[in-house]
């Protein structure tokens, strides 16, 4: 039961008497911050007030007129300007309470109306390794799914793998040329993923000679209109002086951005000129970008031997993922990766063409639609498709198959214009009514700021993260459990603990940030004992376990025999309040999918824990009953952490 969304359906008919405009001001009404001025306050009469030109307390006093909530709160309240502030009635409280107890739901109901959700999400190039760079899109997809479907909806996961793109190429070539024998037969995938490191920055290199100089003439021209721009600003007078320096930041901003890319592309060039090996196999394959682009084209025109080798790597390449998958506890619906849609772009690039939604120019087939500043490329002019039309093509696939209410695409932030460009078309083409969302998000950085990688510059492996994860972990168990009066864990225990906790704490460090932020990747942080971390929950969780072995009971049974809670003490009443809310915690994830709607809840849960623990003794309350009702809210709390941690794809442990 979603209280919050109970309170505004009660406010619905009052504020429909007053405004059209409703559902922008039922948004206004929010879980107090304050506990003294209610559970729940509504804003909306300010806003209103002024809409209607009447004083804002003599809005809310309409508003209260109107309201009926008698059923389940105290007589509303109102503060200041025109707050209405709401407690609930502690009966009906303790009645939601008991009803939670006996639900394995936990009182969160499924919704009348499901969806049928597409989520596209973690997405790898399989030619290589996962990196670090996967694990946001991973770990946010997955999130969302389990709330979806938690919560009723019909969810479709499916990881549309990069198995076919120049990648492919890219391998092919360096197979044919730089592979090793005896390490691609000891580890091919390890082979495959240097081949393909190998060939890419040959390319850059090549592709970095080129575009240098002109870099260089650009850090040139900037610096020359910054200087002319600073005498500009030594010369205006007052009235011009603002203006001009608005100019010169700009001009600075473009300057060292431009200088940042010259010096990226100068430190790759330099990767190559300082190693003789490498810069004698460079001057060797000078053409090597277009003969990756022809080892491609032959791959996908079904040449025998390039096709041959695909079908050799590509097993070899999804059973290193999957295994990163099964460590992380990830699955998918489906798995259809680029070369299941091979066979139908060319049908999606003819309807295009037959809908007058695409047609020539310079050779290639292009999309035209109204307020575009360049067209989306669906075929090249010679014959090759792009991403563009894999996408469109999926999204037909997926319109025919499954035909669903909702696609999520979990994909990096930077590729919203893509998405925007690739929703407009596809919206202009199929029939059916579907939304479209891209859920972006930011980028995992090191200490220093910037994208987490090596110190050789490589992209971070995210089986070595989830490694090095395991083994700070293992040490924090080793040394929690050594401090106690008598160890409690084996050793095959302690690793299985740290297992928990060090994957638990990769994935909750990425889910407890703001989807579009990017983040500082620390495991140090990730796995303290204290803030707002995966594994401070874990212990909180342990911690109440703990309770209940001390207590020689059986924490359900006798939870289900509670049919009265006492709430007397502040605590209590808080975290009783908590708990209900979590059913408002899962539908606040989907509002805008953000996963840490849900580890904000939880991490204030478990604050509000530590504090009824301290104020309210558990196993020594002053009465059975009282023992009783403390030991049914510990149960709850425990039940939804579990719960909650589950829904964020992170398991719990007994004692840490």
């Amino acid at each position: 039961m979603n209280i919050l969304s109970q309170i505004r359906d009660r406010f619905r008919p009052a504020l429909a008497n007053l405004t059209e405009g409703v559902d922008p001001l039922l948004e206004m009404i929010r879980p107090s911050q304050d506990a003294s001025f209610g559970d729940y306050q509504a804003n909306c009469a300010m806003p209103l007030g002024k809409q209607l030109g009447l004083p804002p307390r003599e809005v809310a006093q309409r508003l209260i007129d109107g309201l009926n909530v008698d059923d389940f709160c105290d007589p509303p309240e109102i503060a200041g300007p025109g707050f209405i502030n709401l407690r609930l009635k502690s009966d009906w409280l303790i009645a939601q309470l008991v009803a939670a107890l006996s639900d394995t739901r936990l009182g969160v109901d499924t919704t009348d109306s499901p969806d049928v959700v597409v989520i596209d999400y973690s997405s790898p190039n399989v030619a290589k390794p996962m990196h670090v760079g996967h694990i946001r899109s991973t770990v946010i997809g997955d999130c969302l799914a389990r709330v979806l479907r938690h919560l009723g909806h019909q969810v479709i996961g499916d990881n549309h793998l990069g198995d076919w793109g120049t990648q492919f190429g890219m391998i092919i070539y360096g197979y044919k040329h730089f592979v090793e024998d005896a390490a691609y037969q000891e580890n091919p995938v390890m082979e495959l993923s240097r081949l393909y490191q190998r060939v890419n920055r040959l390319i850059e290199f090549h592709a970095g000679k080129r575009n240098l100089p002109l870099r260089d003439q650009k850090v040139a021209q900037l610096e020359e209109q910054v200087d002319t721009q600073l005498s500009v600003c030594r010369d205006a007078d007052e009235k011009q002086k603002k203006k001009q320096e608005k100019v010169l930041r700009k001009l600075q901003s473009q300057l060292a951005q431009t200088r940042k890319e010259r010096d990226g592309l100068a430190e790759k060039l330099s990767q190559v000129t300082t190693d003789p090996e490498l810069l004698r196999v460079a001057e060797e394959h000078q053409d090597i970008g277009e003969a990756v682009l022809q080892e491609t084209v032959r791959l996908h025109a079904g040449d025998e031997t390039n096709l041959a080798l695909w079908n050799e790597f590509l097993p070899k390449c999804r059973e290193e993922i999957q295994r990163v998958y099964e460590r992380l506890d990830i699955h998918f619906d489906v798995e259809y990766g680029e070369s299941f849609y091979h066979e139908q772009l060319a049908q999606v690039v003819d309807q295009f063409l037959e809908s007058g939604l695409a047609r020539e120019s310079e050779g290639a087939i292009c999309v035209f639609l109204e307020d575009w500043d360049a067209p989306m490329i669906i075929r090249k002019k010679d014959g090759a498709y792009l991403y563009a039309t894999t996408d469109l093509a999926t999204i037909r696939y997926r319109m025919d198959t499954w035909q669903p209410d909702l696609m999520l695409y979990v994909v990096d932030h930077r590729q919203s214009e893509h998405f925007s460009k690739l929703f407009t078309a596809a919206g202009s083409w199929v029939e059916s009514e579907v939304e479209f969302r891209h859920i972006g998000f930011g980028t995992v950085l090191g200490r220093d700021g910037r994208p987490y990688r090596t110190r050789s510059g490589d992209t971070v492996g995210l089986e070595n993260l989830l490694d090095e994860a395991v083994a700070k972990a293992h040490a924090v168990v080793v040394d929690n459990d050594q401090r106690k009066p008598e160890p409690e864990m084996s050793e095959e225990e302690r690793m299985q603990v740290a297992r928990v906790v060090g994957h638990g704490a990769i994935k909750y460090a990425d889910l407890s940030h703001n989807r579009t932020s990017d983040y500082e990747f620390d495991t140090d942080k990730m796995l303290a004992l204290e803030g707002n971390t995966a594994t401070y929950l874990q212990y909180s969780y342990a911690r109440v376990q703990s309770i209940f072995r001390r207590a020689e009971v059986d924490a359900r049974r006798q939870s289900q025999q509670v049919t009265t809670f006492d709430l007397g003490h502040a605590a209590e009443r808080a975290l009783a309040l908590q708990l209900l809310r979590f059913s408002e915690a899962l539908e606040e994830v989907l509002v805008d999918f953000r996963p840490n709607q849900l580890t904000d809840y939880l991490f204030k849960l478990a604050q509000m824990y530590s504090v009824f623990f301290e104020h309210c003794p558990v196993l020594k309350a002053e009465t059975d009953g009282l023992r009783h009702s403390r030991l049914a809210l510990s149960d709850l709390t425990s039940r939804t952490m579990q719960q909650g941690l589950a829904l964020l794809g992170i398991e719990v442990v007994e004692r840490m």
